[in-house]
């Protein structure tokens, strides 16, 4: 059983970030041998200033087991398929682009286990789905970093939950609470999921509901409260929808009823029981 974590914990969406610096950083920056660790450099830098600007006392880097876990696809089975087809677009004839970031991984990998940081990934889960469980488990405040607002959904003020955004490559960060949410989106975390799922991410294979886009979902969330209500109301033939919205949202009704498992982060992931402190807080083992 995982033990309780206490302190401020800082979770590293790690895969998000060290995408970031791979763009971030020039590949010019090599190891002796001549290949780019621009990725690891830039990862290990952003790390080491986040550790002092925000000082944790534990510290996770979240890795994707599983990017597309196969419980997820059966539910849509357009979750990411793009992304797999990605992989095999580029014909016989076509030159393909070096990959210079895959070989950085492992590299990446082997120096956050040298410098003692915990790194967590579960079989079958995403990265997401670590950082919600440990989100869940935490008895004291989160700061949440990654590139990717789905986990703006774990926003939570009243538990200490915050999202670290980078707005430009990893040098900028936008503290992301409960009031950011409100004003750029019309929800608090909460209400973060039951948006995306109503609006749709194409980049995540996600179609959402015909017809709706961010504002109308903002606008449905702010009248009926959350799906459970958006759905009520469609069966409600005194609710304020317009026609169009009420057959759309019948229509949809099938994509709405598995959408909010694959869009809401797993919160009950089997983590292993690792020591998530810092290396300098670590207790100093008796001899």
């Amino acid at each position: 059983m995982m033990r309780r974590v206490t302190g401020r914990l800082m979770l590293l969406d790690t895969a998000s970030l060290y995408f970031r610096a791979y763009f971030g950083v020039p590949e010019s920056v090599k190891a002796p041998d001549g290949t780019p660790v621009n990725a690891v450099r830039g990862l290990l830098d952003f790390i080491d200033r986040l550790v002092k600007d925000h000082r944790p006392d534990r510290l996770v880097a979240c890795m994707d087991a599983d990017w597309r876990p196969q419980w997820r696809v059966e539910l849509i089975p357009s979750y990411k398929a793009h992304r797999v087809a990605e992989e095999h677009e580029a014909g016989p004839d076509e030159e393909e682009v070096p990959d210079t970031l895959s070989p950085q991984v492992p590299v990446i990998e082997a120096v956050l286990d040298a410098l003692g940081i915990a790194r967590v990934g579960v079989p079958g889960y995403e990265a997401d789905d670590v950082i919600g469980t440990y989100t869940a488990r935490a008895a004291g405040p989160v700061d949440i970093v990654t590139g990717d607002r789905d986990l703006y959904q774990l926003v939570d003020d009243a538990r200490g939950v915050r999202v670290l955004y980078p707005v430009k490559g990893v040098g900028t960060l936008q503290l992301t609470d409960e009031a950011v949410l409100r004003e750029k989106y019309g929800v608090d975390g909460r209400g973060y999921a039951d948006l995306a799922l109503l609006r749709g991410d194409p980049s995540d294979g996600l179609p959402g509901v015909a017809g709706v886009g961010e504002k109308t979902a903002a606008k449905l969330l702010a009248e009926f409260g959350d799906l459970a209500g958006i759905l009520a109301a469609v069966d409600d033939p005194r609710a304020k929808l317009t026609p169009t919205q009420r057959k759309r949202l019948t229509e949809a009704r099938p994509y709405l009823a598995v959408a909010p498992k694959v869009v809401r982060v797993a919160d009950d992931v089997p983590l292993p029981d690792v020591d998530t402190a810092l290396p300098a807080h670590r207790a100093t083992p008796r001899p």
